[in-house]
């Protein structure tokens, strides 16, 4: 086969027009082989003898899309010193634009060695040949018609996130035509964008795209990895999520996803797995990054290099401290962002990026080169703001450009509805956490709210199970957190007592309301408008099946608690004054005579410190000045609302307010009730006047 020496950049596999020029990173090799596929499945494999800046490089003409290849990477099989080249491995390319599938986990040995059940059985090599097993890398045609269609570009302080499954949000819904169903075809149809709209939701934050492997383990117990958190191919759309085929087609497929959600208004966010591989541990498969060059691609135990740091709690985890690895990183979301038009990374375990040698460090070159890339620092950037490894739980620590998951928020949020919180430490977190995001210059919109994500019980379940219901995930209930912070509502599981399904609804209206009128960035677990039900299972990530997938059989509280999520979404996009872009200060600043915020008592006067700090508290009243705002619009005109007052009763009994003195407002209208979620009747209360707040209830007035 005729080679040219090619280029070595950019990495992977480049079409032109006319071939292919293949370039791969791999400082510590001796020798690689670029083996290209026939369609049937002949291997030709050819040395790559080019080697530029530790690119091993070369160009074959006539190659072009649709063309399967791989990689075999000659080198020292040295474990103790963090080398375990094994040629007779096949390895998938880590900038492929597309792998054409699956693990055959059954077909070949993809280890580097021969299991024995010990310890170090991964000391000596083996020699099987496993081309049968490794799924191969696919050129592809990087064109596209974008048809004029540009990006949605919301505001911060406008966005409202749907956290949803690419497969799971669609692959029982009736209108979605069968063969599209859990696609990405599937989610760009009318059905699925005409339900976001109708939702009022501005992103969806798709669980991981990248393309991932299924786990041993998990395949042996018929089970898969669901969520995705698994990842082999930072640059390859996951081929399982394309209707349409597996030899390239998936880029298309996923562009054109884009692309109609675009045209629909709505952004798209990918949740990226940066943090670590499918490769696991030093007993773990050799698929990719392992056999290409271990020593570079992974964190090594300094003491040990046979072992590797695990920030994870995978097995691994990558290398961001090596350039070339750190490049890898930045190659592939600038890849998503600018030729697939991804507009936001939610980065999994983002602390495990941040740490230079051991420490999660705010100066880490990571977010240097992040801040300083014209592209990429001016998408969404949002963390997972903590790992597992010491120290890492690091909210409120990360730097100006990056929004966090706001793990304190869901906590405080939990325990002031079971009955448990602190009312001072809601009032921090429903007001934008400005104890975490003020001091380095963030805004409330640094704060992404949540109260349920894909990892822990859903709303529905998070009012029906203290206790976690993980059997199916074949671990024995030993995986998934105990921590969950919920009230079963008195019944565990399912209830048939219409007094406990009615609380059990009127809490997650509760939860709901105070998460759609916080100040910050809402994130709304998909499902949770349907009171969508696992369960009881909190750690899903294996269920691929009716337990993780939406049911869009319509039932009547599904309906009933959509139709008030649709309400609260409507409420927040048309009233500035819950999605402001500034701290709230408690004082006045523009001459309304009144505070932004007052904060007070059922007896309508204002708290004070030893309200506060009273751990018996479970109510609490809020004035919200929609005349404080503080902001312009993009034309220049002063932001100026509606005034509202927001009633908490956590107790289980009812309480009875004072709406504040006559200086805030001298008549109040009803707005909405977590007790009576269809009244609508505008009812007019006069100032200092009686209220009487039902119990694990929001009531929600809006000053005439």
């Amino acid at each position: 086969m005729n080679v040219w020496p090619g280029r070595p950049f950019p990495l992977g596999a480049t079409w032109d027009g006319r071939g292919t020029n293949f370039s791969l990173f791999s400082e510590n090799a001796e020798r690689v082989d670029l083996c290209l596929y026939g369609d049937d499945g002949t291997e030709t494999c050819v040395p790559l003898t080019e080697r530029t800046a530790f690119n091993w490089h070369g160009y074959v003409p006539d190659v072009g899309p649709g063309r399967r290849y791989a990689f075999r990477v000659h080198g020292p099989y040295d474990p103790a010193r963090g080398h375990r080249f094994n040629p007779a491995k096949l390895l998938i390319d880590p900038y492929a634009k597309a792998i054409e599938g699956g693990v055959r986990w059954h077909e070949a040995n993809v280890l580097p060695y021969v299991p024995d059940g010990t310890d170090d059985a991964d000391l000596e090599p083996d020699d099987e040949d496993d081309a049968a097993a490794i799924p191969r890398s696919v050129v592809v045609d990087p064109g596209f018609d974008w048809e004029g269609t540009s990006r949605p570009r919301t505001d911060w302080h406008e966005t409202v996130i749907y956290e949803t499954h690419v497969k799971g949000f669609t692959k029982l819904h009736p209108e979605v035509r069968e063969d599209l169903r859990g696609t990405y075809a599937g989610l760009a149809s009318e059905p699925a964008i005409a339900y976001f709209q109708d939702l009022g939701v501005s992103a969806v934050e798709l669980l991981p795209v990248h393309h991932f492997v299924d786990e041993l383990h998990l395949v042996e117990k018929g089970l898969t990895n669901y969520w995705g958190y698994s990842s082999i191919g930072y640059f390859a759309p996951h081929a399982a999520y394309a209707a349409t085929g597996a030899r390239g087609e998936q880029v298309l497929e996923f562009k054109g996803m884009v692309k109609a959600l675009h045209r629909a208004g709505i952004e798209v966010i990918l949740d990226v797995v940066y943090n670590h591989t499918a490769e696991g541990n030093h007993l773990g498969p050799m698929l990719s990054f392992r056999g290409v060059d271990n020593a570079s691609y992974y964190r090594l135990m300094p003491e040990d290099p046979r072992l590797y740091m695990d920030f994870t709690g995978t097995g691994n985890s990558l290398n961001p401290v090596h350039p070339s690895v750190l490049r890898l990183i930045m190659d592939s979301l600038r890849y998503w962002a600018v030729e697939c038009r991804v507009d936001g990374f939610r980065f999994d375990l983002a602390s495990a990026l941040a740490r230079e040698l051991y420490d999660v460090d705010r100066l880490a070159a990571f977010f240097d080169v992040i801040h300083q890339d014209p592209v990429l620092s001016q998408v969404k950037l949002i963390a997972e703001p903590w790992d597992v490894g010491p120290g890492g739980y690091q909210v409120g620590n990360f730097p100006v450009l990056w929004a966090e998951w706001n793990g304190l928020y869901r906590d405080s949020v939990r325990d002031f509805w079971r009955g448990h919180g602190n009312v001072g430490e809601l009032a921090s977190r429903i007001s934008g956490s400005s104890d975490l995001y003020a001091s380095d210059g963030r805004s409330p919109s640094a704060s992404i709210n949540f109260v349920t994500a894909h990892d822990g019980f859903t709303l529905a379940d998070l009012v029906s199970y203290e206790q976690k219901r993980n059997e199916a995930n074949g671990e024995e209930n030993r995986d998934g957190t105990d921590d969950n912070r919920s009230w079963n509502t008195g019944v565990e599981g399912p209830a048939d007592d219409p007094v406990v399904s009615e609380l059990r609804e009127r809490r997650m209206r509760s939860f709901l309301a105070t998460l759609l009128l916080s100040q910050g960035v809402p994130m709304l677990l998909g499902g949770d408008e349907l009171a969508r039900t696992q369960h009881g299972n909190n750690n899903a990530y294996c269920q691929d099946n009716e337990v993780s997938w939406f049911d869009w059989e319509p039932g009547e509280r599904s309906e009933r608690t959509r139709a008030f999520t649709k309400r609260l979404l409507a409420l927040r996009r048309e009233h500035p004054v819950f999605r402001r872009t500034r701290f709230l200060a408690g004082a006045e600043t523009l001459g309304s005579g009144l505070p932004d915020v007052w904060w007070f008592r059922p007896d309508g006067r204002r708290m004070t410190q030893r309200d506060w700090r009273s751990p018996d508290a479970r109510t609490l009243g809020v004035f919200l000045n929609g005349q404080e705002i503080g902001t312009r619009t993009p034309t220049g005109e002063v932001v100026e609302d509606d005034s509202f007052v927001l009633l908490l009763n956590a107790g289980g009994e009812p309480v009875e307010f004072l709406l504040p003195p006559r200086r805030f407002g001298r008549r109040w209208l009803f707005e909405l009730s977590t007790a009576e979620p269809e009244r609508e009747d505008g009812a007019a209360f006069a100032a200092r006047a009686p209220v009487t707040l039902p119990p694990h209830s929001l009531l929600l007035l809006q000053r005439e």
